[in-house]
């Protein structure tokens, strides 16, 4: 049994968060093991409160699985504070694992999840130790500095993150405008591709971020190589868009099940490498 390992935020509302990390990892056949940072009181309208937990025992949780467990890959999603990062980069920075982050900094209702004092610390202590990173746009142009509205400003905010020590970017679309929802992959070594598929209009998008990277690490945690995961991550959650719950009086939450109940069926993703070619998953 493959085992992966979320380090997150508590959502009580279950569309994001740890909730929505395990119940990917449980869908995709890996088994997970978690380290909470911070409880929050949220639901589909937005956050009522965020209780965090001290760095003290975010170590202890992550200490304990460490000791027990063969982790495959670790993903990070809600770490709060820049004293959180820096525990989270000090129990990580000698051990071989495949390191996922997902900087997730602003709830759908517009609370924020990560102070901004914690943005540094997440570029010079955790983002040397990561494989790749899935920052949304407002995430990308924090990260970046840079302010994203073209092709261009795209190309030029990933080159920036990849020149702070990670070895993929994955600049999801979503908060773009068009026809498309597209994003776009990064390699160390200049490689890339985007990865399109029709925009959904919808407010059943809880926890997308979440559920993608989540699902990324569960399929590299399984052994797929690093491009074949993020395709086969961007196909699981557009079956999760595609096919909503429609819980909840707000953002409702994606649709956690859709990917397995698909049972193979195409989706709509288009794949184009960066310098042209083109094909369909």
């Amino acid at each position: 049994m493959n085992v992966v390992m979320t380090i997150a935020g508590s959502d009580s509302g279950g569309g994001a968060g740890i909730q929505a990390d395990l119940k990917t990892f449980q869908e995709l056949g890996v088994f997970g093991t978690s380290a909470i940072t911070a409880l929050t009181a949220q639901n589909t309208r937005g956050v009522a409160g965020i209780f965090p937990v001290s760095e003290e025992f975010v170590a202890e949780q992550m200490e304990a699985v460490f000791a027990d467990f063969q982790i495959k890959v670790v993903k990070t999603g809600m770490l709060f504070s820049p004293e959180i990062i820096e525990t989270v980069a000090n129990a990580l920075i000698n051990k071989k694992i495949d390191l996922i982050i997902d900087p997730v900094m602003i709830a759908k209702g517009g609370a924020s999840l990560l102070k901004p004092e914690a943005t540094k610390a997440m570029i010079t202590d955790l983002l040397p130790l990561a494989t790749v990173i899935t920052p949304n746009i407002p995430e990308a142009e924090v990260i970046s500095g840079i302010k994203i509205n073209s092709e261009a400003s795209i190309n030029e905010a990933a080159r920036k993150i990849l020149a702070m020590g990670t070895q993929a970017v994955v600049i999801k679309g979503g908060h773009l405008d068009g026809a498309f929802a597209e994003d776009r992959v990064f390699f160390k070594d200049g490689t890339g591709f985007s990865m399109s598929a029709p925009r959904i209009k919808t407010k059943q998008t809880h926890g997308t971020g979440c559920t993608f990277s989540a699902s990324l690490t569960a399929f590299m945690g399984q052994g797929m190589d690093l491009k074949e995961a993020i395709i086969e991550a961007k196909r699981f959650i557009q079956f999760a868009i595609e096919n909503p719950l429609n819980l909840g009086h707000g953002h409702g939450p994606t649709n956690h099940f859709a990917y397995k109940e698909a049972k193979g069926l195409s989706t709509n993703v288009k794949v184009m490498s960066l310098e042209g070619a083109k094909s369909e998953s």
